[in-house]
Parts: structure tokens; C-alpha cells; sequence
């Protein structure tokens, strides 16, 4: 996922792609413990999504709220 690609969701959609690669990240952390990973990369990748949907989702938040002057 682009950053680009995140500013195009909507709010519910962003909520759930955030639901849907944080049970991804657990799903690979449970598997480096019970099995191997077949490409470790793949952490990096969820945890960048994540951090690019959390970053989009906030700047809506502050874009919302009123300015303090």
C-alpha cells in the first residue's frame, strides 16, 4: 500500500485495513514461533502499512478539528 493509495480510503475503510494488517502482523509473529517465515520482509512491509494508515487517519483527525489560534 502507497501513501497514496491510503489517502484515497475513506474513515471506515482505513478502520478496517488497520484491522485487517494488525491481524497480519500477528499472524506472522505467531508463525515465527511455531514455523518458519519464508520471507521476513514481510514484517516490514505490515508495519510500514500500518504506520501509513495511522498517519493518514490522524492528519484527518487534525484537519477536523478547529484550529487553536
Amino acid at each position: 500500500m502507497t501513501g497514496k493509495e491510503a489517502r484515497a480510503l475513506r474513515d471506515e475503510e482505513i478502520k478496517v485495513e488497520l484491522e485487517r494488517q494488525r491481524a497480519r502482523l500477528y499472524q506472522l509473529r505467531s508463525q515465527t514461533v511455531t514455523e518458519k517465515v519464508e520471507n521476513t520482509a514481510q514484517f516490514q512491509t505490515v508495519r510500514r502499512d500500518i504506520a501509513r494508515l495511522l498517519t493518514e487517519r490522524r492528519s484527518r483527525q487534525i484537519a477536523k478539528a478547529p484550529a487553536k489560534a
